[in-house]
């Protein structure tokens, strides 16, 4: 069965966003979603806000108490794993899995919500949760990776939110195809991209042969909140911007998508849009400043590219010349590949290691990636100090 694509994006600035929240067919869209009381100050979003201050949502709370993560933002709520909790387990727990909002996360009544499917196909519909779990359904291991992640490693820096390196997770991810959605819809043939929209008002778009997973569990599990419930888009081996969360409505389009989010942010420059994600690999131990012993050291990581499966790691230690480190587990073309190292620490005090990951298609990591302004695709080869003991 394929997988077939979403399209997404964003009207070009705030006054276009509030007139798309201004359309009869939006209030249609967010029938579904529970009503909040906000104060005069805040924007009147027909959805209940989570407000990450003051804590209300239980799942928040356990989010800015859980010490694997690293808050970057608390609302809307933004926080990357720390990375020596990254590489414990194939796919990331729920719990400790990044999360990237843009805007405060709507709280929906599953019961209610519907996806629509509109524009150039012979027969608009509405799905509910129910009806699409009775569809053939599959589960893909897919790693997904912030745009932006290692932004506050460009120099000169930049503006935005200041990822370090762990705005990137592993799920495992159950759902629809969407080329199931769009075959009962007959899609029109001029038909040639999609428009994906969520709840919270984030659009992004797709080509119409873009492999799509229109997801609604997570390692087995209902979709979390934070991460889209109840259903959300997964785009394999693309950053995860494409995926878009808490999703309500694919429209089918007869050109490419130009709102906010796809022409004026999550672009490299203005012909370059952010699409799939370049190859790396992230040093989970030993970590940044760690003091260990002298004699036999594992180092330990993870590599992933979003266009072909990890061919091989190379580490450097101190001064030392580039080894080729051990790929552990079978490749998976959309998720991480967990790699290792044993070497000897002979002699004391501060050490560098470097790890560079080349994917099968002979693209490497480069010493430094090149700058931008939204600072986003910074890949460059990661290193890390430690500080070995008697």
């Amino acid at each position: 069965m394929r997988l077939l694509a979403i399209a997404l994006g964003r009207p070009k600035g705030g006054d276009a966003l509030r007139e798309w929240r201004s359309r009869p067919e939006f209030a249609e869209r967010m029938a579904f979603a529970e009503p909040c009381a906000m104060t005069s100050a805040a924007p009147a979003f027909p959805w209940q806000r989570w407000s990450n201050s003051t804590v209300e949502s239980a799942g928040a709370d356990l989010v800015l108490s859980n010490p694997d993560l690293v808050v970057r933002c608390a609302d809307p709520l933004n926080c990357e794993v720390r990375l020596s909790r990254l590489a414990h387990v194939a796919v990331t727990p729920n719990d400790r899995f990044y999360v990237r909002n843009h805007f405060p996360v709507p709280a929906i009544d599953a019961d209610r919500w519907r996806l629509r499917v509109s524009g150039h196909v012979t027969d608009s519909l509405d799905f509910s949760l129910p009806e699409l779990r009775h569809m053939p359904a599959q589960t893909l291991t897919v790693t997904l990776e912030c745009a932006g992640n290692g932004r506050s490693m460009f120099n000169p820096p930049i503006d935005g939110e200041p990822w370090g390196l762990g705005a990137v997770s592993t799920a495992e991810w159950t759902g629809v195809a969407l080329s199931e959605i769009l075959d009962r819809a007959d899609v029109q043939p001029n038909a040639s991209h999609l428009v994906f929209r969520g709840a919270d008002g984030f659009e992004r778009g797709l080509g119409l042969e873009t492999p799509v997973l229109l997801a609604y569990e997570m390692n087995g599990l209902p979709m979390a909140a934070n991460h889209g419930y109840p259903l959300r888009a997964i785009v394999p081996g693309w950053y995860a911007v494409a995926g878009v969360k808490w999703l309500v409505e694919v429209e089918v389009t007869d050109r490419p998508f130009d709102g906010y989010y796809q022409v004026e942010r999550y672009v490299y420059d203005r012909d370059t849009p952010v699409t799939r994600m370049h190859v790396r690999s992230l040093v989970t131990a030993p970590e940044e400043g760690a003091r260990v012993k002298l004699g036999d050291l594992t180092i330990e990581g993870l590599a992933w590219s979003g266009s072909n499966p990890i061919a091989r790691v190379d580490v450097s230690v101190g001064d030392g010349d580039w080894l080729e480190a051990n790929l552990l587990g079978q490749p998976n073309l959309y998720a991480w590949q967990r790699w290792q190292l044993i070497t000897r620490i002979d002699r004391p005090g501060s050490i560098l290691i470097r790890s560079r990951a080349t994917d099968s298609s002979g693209a490497t990591q480069p010493p430094e990636a090149e700058w931008n302004r939204l600072g986003y695709g910074n890949n460059s080869i990661q290193t890390v100090t430690f500080r070995a003991r008697l």
